[in-house]
């Protein structure tokens, strides 16, 4: 169990919204429409909204991202999602957006391209392992498609 909590950074692997990636690493995708979850509280999240997100009591970043489009910045999608994967070795992360799936699951499908999965299989990964409807769009798909670890 240790090593597991090494893995994981405290978030527990049955949880809803958590992903297990090939690394063994959790992180929590959410919908910010909805209550926050019963639980540990994050360490770390990215926040992925078209407008600044309320304080949060744990650190967290914004990363510009409009509802069904794309990041408004690549470069700082990569470096905010390099690092959110980054520190779910040893952090509870979290990534979200208003309704937890179509920005939330690009995002995460980028975390698994990062962490080892083909880009061209990440999709499908993150539909069976966090949300069936997860990645929304075809430019969505597209994007993960060429995000590149």
């Amino acid at each position: 169990m240790a090593d597991l909590d090494t893995k994981s950074g405290g978030w527990h692997p049955d949880t809803p919204g958590v992903l297990r990636l090939p690394s063994g690493r959790l992180v929590r995708g959410r919908a910010l429409r909805r209550p926050l979850p019963d639980g540990p509280v994050p360490t770390y999240a990215v926040y992925l909204l078209g407008e600044r997100p309320p304080e949060v009591p744990w650190e967290s970043d914004w990363l510009r991202w409009p509802d069904f489009r794309l990041p408004s910045s690549r470069l700082e999608a990569r470096r905010l999602l390099a690092g959110a994967w980054s520190r779910a070795v040893g952090e509870r992360v979290e990534v979200a957006c208003g309704g937890g799936r179509g920005r939330t699951g690009t995002a995460l499908a980028c975390l698994a391209v990062l962490d080892g999965v083909p880009p061209g299989e990440a999709v499908e990964f993150v539909r069976a392992a966090y949300d069936r409807r997860a990645v929304e769009t075809p430019w969505q798909r597209r994007y993960v498609r060429r995000f590149t670890a």
